[in-house]
This record gives C-alpha cells, structure tokens and sequence, in this order.
C-alpha cells in the first residue's frame, strides 16, 4: 500500500502592496537610507520562525522584508493605527495583523498562529510600541505568549540607531532563543514572563557585543 504523502501548506500570494513596497526598500535603504544587516544568512532559516525586534522606525518592516526576499512577513501593528481607515487599509493588504496592545487579542492570536501554520515569517516587536532607547525592557505581555504558542524558533535582531538620511543602520541579527524548557512546563503567566526575560537578557547581550565591537574598531 502507497504511503500518504503530508500535504504542503497552504501559502498566500504576496500582495502588490507589499512587492511594490520591497522593491522601493530596495532602492532606498541602498541609497539615501542605508541599513546594513549582520549575520543576515541566520535569516535563511526554513520556516516558520518569529522575529522579534526593537522598533524604532515605522519602516522597520519594510527594511526586513527586503531582507528576506523569498519569504513572506507578517508583522503586527497597534490597533490603534486603524483609527485612520486608510493606514488600516494600506496595512491589511501588506499582511499586516492589527492587535490590541494592552490584553489578549484572541482574534490576533489566531491570524499569528494561521501565519505560522503557512510557514510564513512573522514579526512582533514585544514593546508593543516605537522606543528610541535601544534597551528592550518593557515587554507586552502578548509577546511571550504568541511567540511561545507558535512553537517556532524566535531570532532576535537588534536595531542601532532609528533610520536616517544618508546615515548607516545597522541590523544584527542573533541566534534563536531557546524555550524548550519553558514549553515543557507549560504556557502560563509565569513561564511567558520567564520568556520576556529571555527578550531582555538577549538584547542586553547583543546590545553589549555591538557596542564592544564598536570601541574596539574606533581604538583601530
């Protein structure tokens, strides 16, 4: 008797908008804005995995979109950016899933959990919010536990400096998160706030690595 073959996923066509938007990163984070990625193969990862980010400029989606040109981002926006229907309309059509910042967002969770069941790339910035401090302190408390329900390996990366003209960004890209042992307990308020530690020690490092590197190439 034949074996059964598992079904491939179902995937979804990228829309105009969001080609029509990596096209253009393409040509101005090589030009008049320039954002430089370290450690960029780490995104080559098979999916689905979730990124996680410090956010400190609306184009940070766009800038990582670029950088990985096979896959598709699905990222997560405030709900409140929908008061004006337009944003809304302009974000819904590149793949973006609007969430409330401050509780549960059931219907957001389950739009996470579709996006990672098509091996998609999805991306949430755990401070819910754009901060100009590069630390990564405070967490929603929705981060955690989307990243954790989807099972999927969570790669940091660190933004330096918020997007400028004619200016260099730098994004590093870390190495997975491990939470093996996190789920293994159990998903709860507990093990989610042990899990935004995890954010915060990680980006605490690479924050530290990179300023390191940073002194010790201007001492040369």
């Amino acid at each position: 008797m034949a074996e059964k073959k598992t079904p491939e996923p179902v995937t979804e066509k990228r829309s105009l908008i969001y080609e029509v938007l990596r096209v253009l990163a393409l040509i101005v984070f090589h030009t008049v804005m320039p954002v430089k990625c370290h450690n960029r193969e780490r995104l080559d990862a098979e999916g689905p995995y979730v990124l996680i980010a410090n956010h400190l400029h609306a184009l940070d989606p766009v800038a990582m979109a670029m950088f990985i040109p096979k896959r598709q981002i699905v990222f997560l926006a405030k709900k409140e950016l929908g008061k004006n229907k337009l944003i809304e309309k302009l974000l819904t059509r590149a793949h973006c899933i609007m969430v409330g910042r401050h509780n549960t967002d059931m219907a957001a969770m389950r739009n996470c959990m579709k996006a990672v069941k098509m091996k998609k790339i999805l991306l949430i910035f755990p401070e819910g919010t754009r901060h100009h401090e590069g630390q990564m302190e405070h967490i929603e408390s929705g981060a955690s536990l989307i990243a954790m329900r989807s099972g999927s390996p969570v790669i940091p990366i660190y933004i330096d400096r918020k997007m400028g003209f004619f200016r260099q960004t730098n994004m590093y890209v870390g190495g997975p998160i491990p939470y093996d042992d996190l789920l293994e307990k159990g998903i709860n308020a507990e093990t989610c706030e042990e899990m935004n530690e995890r954010f915060r020690e990680t980006f605490r490092r690479m924050i530290a690595e990179t300023e390191a590197a940073s002194k010790k190439i201007k001492k040369n």
